[in-house]
């Protein structure tokens, strides 16, 4: 009995310490703004200012307008620069033939332009990197409409096959490859999210665990931040919610825990998970 009363307060004392968000380098955690998104990632830049126009410059003379070429691949209906739901499309139907590997974003990037560029050299036409009418009926009839998922995926790249632990029973299947946790039950696939994990000097532990304690409004004594959604699965180990995450994404780390991007997804898991369900993480 007296080993059993030891065994439960170090438990208790592991799992209320926790864990939480620290800097990639392993320096101290401090307040920053989330990172400005470059062009070059396919995420919408932040607006600039255009340039005044140049009054020193010359001016086309009178009655000398310029003939344009036509294009033979017809009229340009998006291209770099270009965002909303049609770009969305665009990124979806090219992920569905292996051209673009990201989540759509809306926003047409380098990225998307080389997917554009790889599609049309493939299919024989002019790599402009530019979407016109002649490449786009290409990549319809090549593609199936969208569905919701696909425009807006729950991850960010796609989740990993499940690892062989994984296929039986109630299990938290988390990947730190594709930085993805799969929730399954019985071998399929309920829901995904994005996650992150500790840095290289405290990392988060590999193998097969179960949850043993949850708890929806913890906050680290250890490091007096919250964790909401907290999920216990190894000491002081948890999976749950990270606003730090959520504002920086993987410019930061925990301190071992699993990182959870999605507030709402996590708020669904937590409902679902029970004490005992089986943990998994691997590389």
């Amino acid at each position: 009995m007296v080993g059993l009363a030891l065994l439960g307060m170090t438990a208790a004392t592991a799992a209320t310490a926790g864990c939480e968000v620290r800097p990639a380098d392993g320096a101290s955690a401090a307040p920053s703004s989330p990172p400005r998104a470059k062009a070059s990632d396919d995420a919408k830049p932040a607006a600039r200012h255009s340039p005044s126009p140049d009054a020193s410059s010359p001016s086309p003379r009178a009655g000398t307008t310029p003939t344009p070429t036509p294009d033979p691949q017809g009229t340009t209906l998006m291209a770099s620069g270009s965002q909303g739901k049609q770009v969305r499309e665009l990124q979806a139907r090219l992920r569905q033939i292996g051209h673009f590997d990201r989540s759509p974003t809306g926003y047409y990037g380098t990225l998307t332009a080389a997917a554009v560029r790889s599609f049309q050299g493939k299919r024989g036409l002019s790599r402009t990197g530019r979407t016109d009418t002649v490449t786009w009926q290409k990549l319809l009839g090549m593609t199936h409409e969208p569905t919701a998922a696909e425009l807006n995926p729950p991850t960010t790249v796609p989740a990993a096959g499940p690892d062989k632990r994984c296929m039986t029973g109630r299990v938290l299947c988390i990947s730190k490859n594709t930085r993805t946790l799969s929730w399954m039950i019985d071998g399929r696939v309920v829901s995904s999210m994005d996650v992150r994990f500790g840095s290289q000097y405290t990392p988060t532990r590999e193998g097969t665990f179960s949850v043993y304690w949850k708890s929806r409004h913890h906050v680290s004594t250890l490091y007096h931040t919250a964790m909401p959604y907290a999920m216990f699965f190894s000491g002081g180990q948890a999976v749950h919610y990270s606003a730090d995450f959520a504002a920086r994404g993987y410019s930061g780390a925990s301190h071992g825990c699993v990182n959870v991007r999605d507030e709402g997804r996590i708020a669904s898991l937590f409902a679902q998970v029970k004490t005992g369900d089986k943990v998994v993480v691997f590389g």
